[in-house]
């Protein structure tokens, strides 16, 4: 790995090209570094658990709206859109559209935290339509994935987005468009210049996850993905991108980021050595926002240590800062312990989300959510006695450039009335690779049994997963067939209608 300098260069002074940070991506993702077995492994748990994950959540409105959208542009020889039958085929950029919404709705699949936020399991989706689109083969999708998920780990390790209010769809999209390039085998020219312009394109403002959070954050990735596809069509047509994307003195840095000034060191792999960032990453037990993973499995180990809840005076969570400003207390979002909140804002509380664990001794990604669970009266009484405290140990920790040692947890203290206390801390979740139960190949499969049963038919289940499981094998006719189908008498929205525009 190398870290490069960016930082902000004002037009008179010239950047060469080869210099710019677009192109250092671009060089990446058009080498052919090899691929080992744990890699190519890591890459089939995450087709399997994104498939598990949106086939759950097929027939939520957001996703069934989407896949709504992407029928209506149906396509001979295109991709498949989850749930829809083999068949059918529709134009990648709204499979990847459909397909990035269906994953992301849930909030269920994996992450990464350094200094920024980021899922980048949402690579998939649109990699992989294209993938289908274009006719390319298994070993094609994994040097497309493995470049999405090096190039958007390597961006959230050294960019802060959120400090500046913007959403992390901005390391999203030039991530996904790198992957597409190197499943095409573009040219670094061709690749450096769609990432440019999928960085142009995609910078939005944090507001989808801020305040009254809406569907939006289950488009905003697929929209992103969308934007990818078609950057590179563009450009794979000649068309060339504003530049230098990230050092013009008019362009992201200066001006959405950390201003003309503002200078950051990128870590990457050097050209030809292996991309493994994929393994830096870590997918979800629980259905809610990854900085709540641990503390759902600390609340149900403290639960067993408490026999009345109504003795509990109150709860004082100590944890990072992103955790206490994003999910708790210091958002000052008054929607976060609002019973009437939407299932988007309810994910996104720490203190909703720790006071039905701490109850329940487990969390559901339906159940937990439910607007009867949520205005429970003995909830709501306690999740009104928990707040957040940003703890510099737990930041630290947060922010630690080893991932052996990076810490997304907390400690808790619950306060009784009658003045003792019950104090805890857990640092990772279990699921977590450092955890007290790292997930391997039979817990995405698990995961995917549970979130897809008396969705899917038996036989359906197994073909899909034998298909996956051969991955780099696969060709492209059997691409083609990576897609979990639905008994369509399942599945909501699953023809053409006349509500919208298309």
């Amino acid at each position: 790995m190398k870290k490069h300098p960016v930082r902000v260069y004002p037009s008179k002074e010239k950047l060469d090209r080869k210099d710019q940070l677009a192109w250092k991506l671009a060089e990446i993702a058009s080498d052919n570094a090899p691929i080992k077995s744990d890699v190519l492994d890591m890459v089939i748990n995450r087709i399997i658990d994104n498939a598990s994950v949106a086939i759950a959540a097929a027939n939520r409105r957001p996703v069934a709206s989407a896949r709504a959208m992407a029928i209506a542009h149906p396509r001979t020889n295109g991709a498949a859109v989850f749930g829809m039958p083999n068949d059918q085929k529709f134009d990648c950029e709204w499979a990847a559209w459909a397909n990035g919404t269906a994953v992301r709705e849930l909030d269920y699949h994996d992450t990464f935290l350094a200094a920024d936020y980021s899922h980048p399991g949402d690579n998939i989706p649109p990699i992989l339509a294209v993938a289908q689109q274009m006719n390319k083969n298994g070993k094609d999708l994994l040097r497309g994935l493995v470049t999405g998920y090096e190039i958007h780990v390597d961006l959230v390790k050294a960019i802060c987005l959120h400090e500046f209010k913007k959403d992390h769809i901005a390391h999203l999209c030039p991530a996904q468009a790198a992957g597409i390039g190197t499943l095409l085998g573009l040219p670094t020219e061709t690749i450096y210049q769609a990432v440019q312009q999928a960085v142009h394109v995609s910078f939005t403002t944090r507001q989808s996850r801020k305040g009254e959070i809406s569907s939006w954050k289950a488009y905003a990735p697929a929209h992103a993905g969308k934007l990818a596809v078609e950057a590179v069509d563009r450009v794979m047509r000649g068309e060339g991108a504003p530049s230098p994307i990230y050092e013009g003195e008019d362009s992201v840095i200066a001006y959405m980021l950390s201003g003309k000034n503002g200078k950051y060191e990128i870590p990457l792999p050097e050209v030809g050595e292996e991309k493994r960032a994929i393994l830096e990453t870590y997918t979800k037990e629980h259905s809610a926002e990854y900085q709540s993973q641990a503390l759902i499995d600390l609340a149900a180990r403290m639960k067993t240590k408490i026999t009345n809840f109504d003795d509990i005076e109150k709860v004082v969570i100590h944890t990072s800062h992103h955790t206490h400003y994003v999910i708790g207390t210091g958002a000052n979002d008054p929607q976060k312990m609002d019973p009437s909140a939407s299932r988007e804002t309810l994910d996104h509380s720490i203190m909703y989300i720790f006071a039905v664990a701490l109850q329940d001794g487990a969390w559901h990604h339906v159940k937990s959510y439910e607007p009867s669970r949520a205005q429970r009266p003995d909830t709501v009484k306690l999740w009104h006695k928990i707040s957040t405290i940003e703890d510099a140990k737990w930041t630290e920790a947060y922010h630690n450039t080893d991932p052996d040692k990076k810490r997304f947890g907390g400690r808790v203290e619950i306060f009784f009335k009658n003045g003792t206390t019950l104090t805890d801390e857990l640092g990772v979740a279990n699921a977590h690779p450092a955890g007290a139960k790292p997930f391997k190949r039979a817990d995405y499969v698990r995961k995917f049994d549970m979130l897809t049963e008396e969705i899917i038919t038996k036989e359906e289940r197994n073909r899909f997963v034998t298909l996956v499981e051969n991955l780099v094998d696969l060709t492209p006719a059997q691409l083609q067939q990576l897609n979990v189908q639905i008994p369509l008498d399942r599945l909501t929205n699953n023809k053409r209608d006349t509500k919208g525009i298309f």
